[in-house]
């Protein structure tokens, strides 16, 4: 026999079988009832789910080519509030079984399925009659001869959550979902994908025993879910009863918290940051209270270590502990301006700090170094606390500016504009650097000590300013006021009163101590006592400080220290005047004339009517201007008109 002749004998026989299968499956079509395989199947979907569907349409059962049966408007519930609508539920039959007159479900599919899941206040749902029967029908030994399916789809679905405590509803569409139903092994899977707030999004979960799940038994569990805002994964267990409780390893990510946050309904904090993201701990949740250990948290560059617990029942709240080694505090300031552009006026712009009335959170950080904008930080313990829409910072202590700082920071009233009350100590800190970055001040040099308490209230920066109230202080050792030397001032004219300013706003003016001490009212700080004393040179102050308009109108005396011994101090009073940030100091031009002894005759003629005119006529004829004509007297211009 040829090898044509038996592949030609082989198609023959495989083309026999073939056509004998396609006659055995055809003739079965016409022996099997349909009413019987739609009961069948009926039976089937009731064994393997324990739950009896309400068929509202037409029902349809294909045997050839391919064995499946389909129900038209199927509901699962209560009719008049139903858990699960679908528009079609088809189920697919196994072939071979099919051959000798077995129906076996091979898999079932929910076409375009409307799952409503309505969540009572006392954690209750429309689905707990329908768990209940499915955790009996799980645990009941069926000896049926139907066997159970191990696959069921959700094809474009949409699945409704309605919190009926809050009022709140979300929506999923475009539900694609696969489920690995335990017909015969104890796992249950569901991998799939959804649309959540118009972002697509991955999620996969597998339960370890599934009929433990149903009765709220303690099973182990594996979640994933992954979209473009945020990806996490949890791997541990669950149970439900007596309350829910779930442990395991946690871990998430995001490329910005922020668009997180927004996209999962919550409004972000104030100002910038919340970029990158990533969490990775031990979770455990008990109730409405879920516990974060060994968190490994990282956030806009910033990594720390700690514990977090976070709070569900009633309003929500964050409490935590965290450590870092070194903290940037930057982006989240970067939006707060005190000063505009040009560093010479408070910031207008309205304050409107959202995101702060939605949670309540009280978090204590600590770092070895701290960054703020331009400034550098060593050791610091931080302390905020968000209540009732009230946040208070508090400064346990900071190394900065080469000393310490302490203190607190309250702000409220933010719907209205914002209430502000400060209480901050300056301990040993570098002068220049610190009123510098904080005030726009770089006129003094040295160490000292700096205090306030103030509050104020407005819609900026700039209204704060102009309903301040309270009390500020500095106290300061071996520094100088710089841009100004008032010894070569005073040397200049003690020698000639009379000689001219000339030019004396460079150099400094080295002081032993300095003492401030103000009291603040509605934006406007009087000077009860100012003191410089330095070796050569002492200075006393007095007058007031606009703050809302950042300038100063004092008035002083300034005392030059003879080097001789027993020879009388040179002092001269002066005034200053202007921007804080460049005060123009001017002697007293009284004080000097007074001192010149050719000029004194002149000063007190100048005041004496009786020499004034002919004084006048002198300095006239010196400096060579016409005088004006003198007007007549009143008693002659009526005699004129006559």
């Amino acid at each position: 026999m040829t090898a044509s002749a038996g592949i030609r004998r082989l198609g023959f026989v495989l083309l026999a079988v073939f056509a004998a299968a396609a006659g055995v499956l055809t003739t079965a079509g016409y022996l099997i009832s349909p009413d019987a395989v739609r009961a069948e199947v009926l039976a089937g979907i009731r064994s393997a789910t324990g739950l009896d569907p309400i068929l509202r349409g037409k029902a349809t059962v294909s045997l050839f080519p391919n064995g499946s049966v389909s129900f038209g408007d199927v509901v699962l519930g209560d009719a008049n509030r139903p858990a699960l609508t679908a528009e079609r539920l088809t189920a697919r039959l196994r072939f071979f079984p099919l051959l000798i007159g077995r129906v076996e479900i091979a898999d079932v599919a929910l076409e375009r399925p409307t799952i409503a899941i309505d969540l009572e206040a006392d954690g209750r749902s429309n689905w707990s009659v329908l768990i209940d029967a499915l955790a009996r029908g799980k645990n009941k030994i069926d000896t049926r001869p139907v066997a159970a399916f191990s696959e069921m789809r959700i094809d474009n679905g949409t699945i409704v959550l309605r919190n009926l405590g809050n009022k709140s509803v979300e929506t999923l569409s475009n539900v694609d979902f696969s489920l690995a139903w335990p017909s015969i092994s104890k796992t249950f899977g569901a991998t799939g994908n959804f649309i959540w707030r118009d972002q697509p999004v991955d999620a996969s979960i597998a339960l370890a025993d599934f009929p433990a799940a149903l009765l709220g038994n303690r099973t182990g569990v594996k979640l994933r879910v992954a979209g473009a805002p945020m990806k996490a994964a949890f791997e541990g267990s669950f149970s439900v009863k007596p309350t829910l409780k779930v442990e395991g390893t946690l871990a998430a990510d995001a490329a910005s918290l922020r668009a997180a946050l927004l996209w999962s309904g919550n409004n972000p904090p104030p100002g910038g940051g919340f970029g990158r993201f990533a969490i990775k701990a031990q979770t455990n949740v008990v109730g409405g209270t879920i516990g974060l250990s060994g968190v490994n948290v990282e956030l806009d560059g910033n990594s720390a270590e700690g514990v977090l617990t976070f709070a569900t029942d009633g309003r929500q709240t964050l409490q935590g502990t965290l450590a870092a080694d070194t903290l940037d505090l930057t982006p989240y300031v970067s939006t707060v301006r005190l000063l505009t552009t040009n560093q010479r006026e408070w910031n207008s712009t309205r304050i409107a700090p959202k995101g702060l009335s939605g949670m309540d959170f009280d978090l204590r950080l600590s770092a070895a170094n701290v960054v703020l904008s331009n400034a550098k930080l060593g050791r610091t313990a931080i302390g905020a606390n968000l209540r009732g829409g009230q946040l208070a910072v508090t400064v346990g202590e900071a190394q900065a500016y080469g000393g310490v700082i302490k203190g607190s920071l309250a702000l409220a009233n933010f719907e209205a504009g914002i209430d502000v009350k400060s209480q901050m100590q300056f301990i040993d800190v570098d002068l220049e650097t610190c009123l510098g970055q904080l005030f726009g001040l770089n006129r003094l040099t040295g160490k000292g000590n700096i205090s306030f308490n103030v509050e104020g209230t407005g819609e900026s920066v700039l209204g704060v300013t102009r309903t301040l109230n309270g009390t500020a202080a500095l106290n300061g050792s071996s520094g100088a006021l710089t841009g100004l030397n008032v010894e070569q001032l005073l040397r200049r004219l003690e020698r000639r009163p009379l000689s001219g300013g000339g030019e004396f706003r460079t150099g400094s003016t080295p002081y032993d101590k300095i003492g401030v001490t103000l009291k603040i009212v509605k934006g406007t700080a009087s000077v009860e006592d100012v003191k410089i004393v330095g070796s050569a040179v002492r200075l006393a102050l007095a007058g007031t400080a606009s703050i809302p308009e950042r300038e100063v109108d004092l008035k002083g005396v300034a005392t030059l220290i003879s080097a001789r011994a027993g020879a009388p101090a040179f002092e001269l009073p002066f005034i200053v005047q202007g921007p804080w940030y460049d005060p123009l100091m001017l002697p007293d031009p009284e004080a000097l004339i007074r001192r010149s002894g050719a000029a004194a005759p002149l000063l007190n003629a100048v005041r004496e009517r009786t020499t004034r005119d002919s004084v006048r006529s002198a300095i006239d004829r010196l400096t060579g201007n016409t005088p004006a004509a003198a007007p007549p007297p009143a008693s002659a211009e009526p005699a004129a008109q006559q």
